[in-house]
């Protein structure tokens, strides 16, 4: 990774749970993909060398050209979502029971700001103070890292009191649908 540059933060769930799952989840056969699950890694600390530290003219100018045509977009370039995250929640008769069915907002299908998933579980809270129950967080920081990549046109995500609380990569594995598959309206 370049200096400067950080990996997008993932909220709750792991970097560890998305690559033990992301494969199987997304049922895309790519290389790589079929082996056995990679051990978490430690975070990368970029290190500087002598050499590099003190490049001549000549490496800089060429260093320069090659990577300022592909050089990805500045954190400070990237566009910040602005909340409201969630347009609106509401408690519907699902499959296996009671569901929060949440409708994101266009801000909520597109924010990647560190604190996001945080302030729209927030809104989800106000706008259903019952949802603030064991599992339902894991649930929808699923629905929020996951739906979006998966599906981000999906209309809506949902969340149930009554799935099992899990662990990470059981939750991935699950399709964020512990204890059974996806709620249907009834």
């Amino acid at each position: 990774m370049m200096a400067g540059m950080t990996a997008p933060r993932l909220p709750r769930l792991t970097r560890a749970a998305l690559g033990v799952s992301v494969c199987g989840w997304l049922t895309v056969s790519l290389a790589g993909c079929s082996g056995p699950s990679p051990e978490p890694a430690a975070p990368v600390t970029p290190t500087v060398t002598a050499a590099a530290a003190a490049p001549s003219a000549t490496s800089m100018t060429s260093a320069t050209s090659a990577t300022s045509a592909t050089s990805a977009p500045s954190a400070s370039a990237t566009p910040t979502a602005v909340p409201p995250f969630v347009a609106r929640v509401q408690w519907v008769k699902g499959s296996g029971g009671r569901s929060l069915h949440i409708v994101p907002t266009a801000s909520g299908r597109s924010a990647q700001g560190a604190a996001d998933d945080d302030e729209a579980w927030s809104e989800v809270v106000r706008l259903a103070p019952d949802a603030d129950q064991p599992g339902m967080r894991a649930q929808f920081d699923c629905h929020w890292t996951f739906a979006r990549l998966v599906q981000p046109d999906k209309p809506s995500w949902n969340i149930e009191p009554w799935r099992p609380v899990v662990r990470e990569s059981q939750m991935v594995d699950a399709r964020c649908n512990p204890g059974g598959p996806e709620s249907v309206e009834g």
